[in-house]
């Protein structure tokens, strides 16, 4: 009941203010800050691809390796994201992404001057905390440039980011490897000799520094639903939300927040904890090179992991359009149960191309929920909380 209340004075006090901005603007946003969320998983995907040489010249195991590509990223990627959420709900949401669009592609070049198991850690922890700025605030952008009717299916296309991004950074790194691993060391102006690998850190990495400023292509839009208070120049602006009022929100609907993250959170746990270790299953298993595997696996998570997301969020906006209010939660629900035939059946199979086969419908239905996750706050949560809830 807590929930429909405050759905629907947000819902009411929409209505009041300006239209929508143009169909057509709404969704050049939507492209940018969907080309941004391909930068951003190209940065954070492109380790899986590089795990031999990385073993082999930091002299790691695979545990340590596995916490660069898990903890070390996704906690600090995780609880950085709750303050630069805050942020977002307040200050300007274009310009906090733009910042963290640097961090993170800094951190990312970073990765490529480590010598040992810590400083790629604490590399990748700063291409964590980075990224942590991102899509909060892009959720909250999304959400004030388009209905609500139209929200799931604009919110996925943006999240065709993550797949377009896993994607690419398979089918580039695998061009890249086979490019600068075709010898063992580079010489590069300040830097000195490095090997092939760490090239590829510099050159997916040091582009976003300069792309951070397509940004400021984006107009801030109009926060909708927000309580207005007069400053003290008699100046009308958006009142700040106390975090005990988001804290007492929450808690007002924890079993909706509680069934929703941890729902989620275990689809991802299955489907991020298996895509990390693919291409090195395939190197190991099937006696593939990292290049092989790159572009096979690249091109089947960018092609039909960006569609799984975009029909979900499609499905999502349908199912609501015929009065089911919470179909952005039965997605989950139903790919959830799509997607483990083939899930099980990829790892064990002996043919390699059949495993490649098995993928394609695995990579469709384990991306589908990751619009509408997003979507689903978007829907419970006043605007004021939005990008900190996200």
């Amino acid at each position: 009941m807590a929930e429909q209340t405050a759905a629907a004075s947000t819902a009411n006090a929409e209505v009041a203010e300006e239209p929508y901005p143009a169909a057509g603007y709404a969704w050049y946003v939507v492209a940018v800050l969907t080309l941004v969320y391909v930068f951003s998983f190209v940065d954070r995907q492109i380790l899986n691809l590089l795990v031999r040489p990385i073993r082999r010249d930091l002299f790691i195991t695979d545990f340590q390796m596995s916490l660069l590509m898990g903890p070390a990223f996704a906690l600090f990627y995780t609880f950085f994201g709750i303050p630069l959420g805050r942020l977002a709900d307040s200050k300007s949401r274009r310009t906090i992404i733009a910042v963290g669009f640097v961090a993170w592609s800094f951190f990312t070049a970073v990765c490529g001057l480590a010598r040992n198991f810590w400083q790629m850690m604490l590399a990748r922890v700063g291409v964590g905390v980075g990224e942590g700025a991102l899509s909060p605030a892009a959720y909250s952008i999304i959400a004030d440039y388009f209905p609500p009717q139209r929200r799931a299916t604009a919110i996925s296309v943006y999240s065709m980011g993550i797949y377009i991004g896993s994607g690419v950074a398979n089918i580039l790194g695998a061009s890249a490897i086979a490019f600068f691993m075709s010898r063992p060391n580079w010489e590069l102006p300040l830097v000195g000799a490095v090997r092939g690998w760490q090239v590829v850190f510099f050159v997916v990495g040091l582009p976003g520094i300069l792309l951070a400023l397509l940004m400021y292509t984006v107009r801030e839009p109009l926060r909708r639903g927000m309580k207005k208070v007069r400053s003290a120049d008699g100046q009308l602006k958006n009142a700040e939300v106390p975090l005990h009022e988001v804290i007492a929100y929450l808690k007002l609907n924890w079993k909706t927040f509680a069934c929703h993250n941890v729902g989620f959170a275990l689809l991802s746990f299955s489907s991020y904890g298996t895509s990390a270790w693919v291409p090195s299953m395939f190197v190991r298993t099937h006696g593939w090179s990292e290049a092989k595997i790159g572009f096979w696996y690249g091109v089947v998570v960018a092609v039909f992991g960006a569609l799984g997301i975009a029909a979900g969020g499609w499905f999502a906006d349908w199912m609501a359009k015929r009065g089911s209010r919470d179909a952005v939660m039965k997605v989950g629900f139903i790919v959830s149960l799509a997607w483990a035939p083939t899930g099980l059946l990829y790892p064990i199979v002996p043919n390699p191309y059949w495993a490649i086969a098995l993928l394609i419908p695995t990579a469709f239905f384990t991306a589908a929920p990751f619009g509408v996750a997003p979507a689903a706050i978007q829907q419970i949560m006043p605007n004021a909380m939005r990008a900190q809830a996200s």
